[in-house]
């Protein structure tokens, strides 16, 4: 069985037989994250939704570091490339590809991808994923305004553990989060993308009580950072 551990943000640490991957990496200057760079397992995959300080994180420092596969959009992997990572898979939305622990999916993200600092380079469109791997598939959904096509993705794949941001202002907030657990359908759904900063603060309880009204076969799961979920 698949585990998926929040780091907090919109980090997430994935184990699944034969490999870990960890998405979106911000743990440097993260003030959720409940561990050290150092304290990190061996890392086999990075998976990064766009360019964004808080979600590109450490993930140049990872793949060099443990020798790791990075994977995300074209534009993203030519910068990581530039800045020294030496393997990379670069995809782009819509896109699938197999590899020996499972099959990656870039989804749409309706939102910003930028390195910002200390200029501004451009890093391709913002994405999510779709992870299938020991016969369970999650969706990071990574920044994302709600759009009519996770219906679509809900139908085309058996979600069986969602992480979805709530923390509204340059994401969705939880009005818009639910309607896409709605729509997603996943058996698990995890918010995350909150309280990071003052102008994300949200209430993940909040969000769980507004899922069960409107559906009560989908279990909202509130993790702590460093907590795990299996799904």
């Amino acid at each position: 069985m698949a585990k998926a551990k929040w780091l907090g943000h919109s980090c997430v640490l994935v184990t699944v037989e034969g490999a870990k991957i960890i998405i979106d990496p911000f743990i440097k200057g993260n003030p959720q994250c409940p561990i050290q760079l150092e304290q990190l397992p061996k890392i086999d995959v990075v998976l990064v939704t766009h360019g964004h300080a808080d979600h590109l994180g450490d993930a140049i420092e990872i793949c060099m570091a443990h020798d790791a596969l990075l994977i995300g959009v074209y534009e993203l992997c030519v910068y990581c490339q530039s800045r020294g990572v030496r393997k990379a898979y670069p995809m782009h939305i819509g896109g699938s590809a197999k590899f020996s622990f499972g099959m990656v999916k870039l989804t749409p993200a309706i939102h910003g991808s930028a390195i910002t600092h200390p200029s501004t380079v451009y890093t391709g469109e913002a994405c999510g994923f779709i992870l299938v791997a020991d016969g369970s598939t999650l969706y990071h959904a990574g920044d994302t305004a709600l759009f009519g096509d996770m219906k679509l993705i809900g139908e085309r794949n058996r979600i069986d553990c969602a992480f979805i941001p709530i923390g509204d202002n340059f994401t969705m907030g939880i009005d818009d989060a639910v309607e896409a657990t709605l729509m997603l359908h996943p058996k698990v759904v995890v918010p995350m993308h909150y309280d990071t900063f003052p102008v994300i603060k949200a209430d993940p309880n909040e969000f769980a009580r507004k899922l069960s009204e409107a559906d009560k076969t989908i279990r909202c799961c509130i993790l702590s950072p460093g907590e795990e979920v299996e799904y």
